[in-house]
């Protein structure tokens, strides 16, 4: 087994690898940028070798096109020999990246003489064998690029372990789409909207009148205890299979009240030694 920890980016061209892997730089990672498929077996025996370093991270996108089909094999061939090797996907809609790339007046490495989205469509197939394999995909939708960087820097700052399994709740609303990041989706529109009380309508799920309302009914609680339960007995089974992530994306209508103080009560009330708690609300200041 090595001790050598090392973080692989991927995704789409514009979804935010080049901050990402800035940020696991200023964190003490050493750094690779568009390292070829094939050169990454010879390279992490290198570094165990060497010894002198314990953190690396890399860049593997479409530009190494001629070898992606070879990633799937060669990235699970380093995990079986021992190594502790992640993959982390970043991703991003359609209608960002577009603007991105008119942002920047950057030209697709794909579309040609066509448009940006003509070359997402390849790249996105090109890649659908990489994001299935990934250990996190975050959906950078709505990032800037201090928001990504300081994400990244949450996730990587701490010490390799597999004492811990990251569990993430995030909530968000369905009028602003599905977040893509999710392993499980939890629907809560079927408990009473504060929307609709006109003394909790511009409150959120984070101040006591919003979370006393909903709360109050016989139904949140129960839901509440029978997830607590549910993710007791699902998490011990994760963590047999290797899993170091697990994002949890609990959703209402504009995501400001009820998934926010659903996400808040389960969050803090759910005790487990095998995971440490994360949370996150999208939509919060959207409504």
């Amino acid at each position: 087994m090595s001790d050598i920890r090392a973080v692989v980016l991927s995704g789409p061209s514009g979804s935010g690898k080049s901050t990402a892997i800035k940020a696991l730089e200023d964190l003490g990672y050493y750094c690779v940028d568009n390292m070829p498929v094939a050169l990454l077996p010879r390279f992490m025996e290198l570094l165990a070798r060497s010894g002198e370093i314990a953190r690396v991270a890399a860049v593997i996108d479409v530009r190494e096109r001629a070898f992606l089909k070879d990633f799937v094999q060669v990235f699970s061939e380093l995990k079986a020999a021992g190594y502790h090797m992640e993959l982390i996907y970043l991703e991003a809609s359609d209608d960002a990246l577009v603007r991105r790339f008119s942002e920047t007046r950057r030209r697709h490495p794909l579309a040609g003489e066509q448009s940006p989205l003509e070359g997402l469509t390849r790249e996105r197939e090109l890649l659908k064998d990489l994001k299935s394999l990934a250990d996190r995909v975050v959906d950078t939708t709505e990032f800037n690029v201090h928001q990504l960087r300081d994400i990244i820097k949450e996730f990587y700052s701490g010490p390799v372990t597999r004492e811990k399994m990251t569990l993430n709740f995030i909530s968000f609303g369905y009028r602003y789409g599905l977040p893509t990041d999710a392993d499980l989706v939890i629907d809560v529109r079927f408990l009473p909207n504060p929307y609709f009380v006109n003394a909790l309508k511009k409150h959120d799920g984070l101040e006591k009148p919003v979370r006393e309302y909903i709360l109050a009914r016989e139904e949140a609680r129960e839901f509440i205890e029978r997830f607590r339960s549910f993710l007791g007995y699902l998490i011990p089974l994760y963590w047999k299979e290797g899993k170091s992530y697990l994002t949890i994306a609990i959703g209402c209508t504009g995501g400001m009240h009820r998934s926010v103080a659903i996400v808040e009560e389960i969050a803090d009330g759910f005790q487990s030694d095998m995971v440490s708690i994360r949370k996150r609300h999208r939509d919060i200041g959207k409504s």
